[in-house]
């Protein structure tokens, strides 16, 4: 997997910076990092919902060989 490093950083910036100007370079900061705290919570949010169901199926399944064994008894 390629590995970016600081001289990356500092031609992808600089590139940045020409093309968008300097003076809206900061609102296009602004709004990636919005963006990508978006993605994150959404992400983390599909996570929380899938370690919810696995946790209820867990719970499911431990009830259901509670009531095997009881029926045993």
């Amino acid at each position: 997997m390629p590995q970016i490093g600081w001289f990356e950083i500092l031609i992808i910036v600089s590139i940045a910076i020409i093309v968008i100007g300097p003076k809206d370079f900061p609102i296009m900061l602004k709004k990636i990092g919005s963006w990508i705290g978006s993605v994150k919570k959404f992400a983390s949010n599909i996570q929380n919902e899938v370690s919810s169901f696995e946790e209820e199926d867990f719970t499911k399944e431990n009830k259901k060989e509670k009531k095997i064994e009881k029926k045993d008894d």
